[in-house]
């Protein structure tokens, strides 16, 4: 990690302090660091502070994975930006119109997943030959019961 510059010494903030201001935990922030989401700079007694921008990526952070994107796409998208800038309204655009079409698509599965359910309760069979939600997947069904594999080749 860079060491401080002096005269960026009041312009940065503790680990504490970006934890109070972002509502997110300590361990958490270490852990997006981990993960390469923000970075710090340590200061002559080796303690983490973050440039005050870091809030920002936090934000953005907290509200992708609100609504159910991977942090490694949170990375992603991160990593397509020049480097030492705070993320602007534009890149925000950006980024979530990138994610769009993907919400998109996990909520009509979502609500198809819901509307069956709802039909299934009533049922309660959960037959793993013919209900949709226990046995989803399964290509083979018409085979018979047991474990059955695809010719090879």
């Amino acid at each position: 990690m860079p060491e401080i510059k002096p005269e960026e010494h009041g312009k940065l903030l503790s680990v504490g302090e970006v934890a109070q201001r972002s509502g997110v935990a300590v361990s958490a922030l270490h852990f997006y660091e981990r993960k390469g989401l923000i970075a710090s700079v340590r200061n002559s007694g080796n303690q983490r502070r973050y440039k005050r921008e870091v809030l920002r990526k936090v934000a953005i952070i907290k509200v992708a994975q609100r609504v159910g994107i991977p942090l490694t796409e949170i990375a992603d998208a991160f990593a397509t930006l020049p480097s030492g800038r705070t993320p602007s309204a534009a890149d925000w655009e950006r980024m979530s119109q990138a994610w769009h079409d993907d919400l998109n698509e996990r909520i009509r599965t979502l609500t198809s997943l819901r509307d069956q359910l709802t039909e299934c309760i009533g049922c309660g069979c959960l037959s793993i030959a013919s209900c949709p939600l226990r046995n989803y997947l399964d290509r083979l069904s018409d085979s018979g019961p047991g474990a059955h594999f695809p010719p090879p080749g």
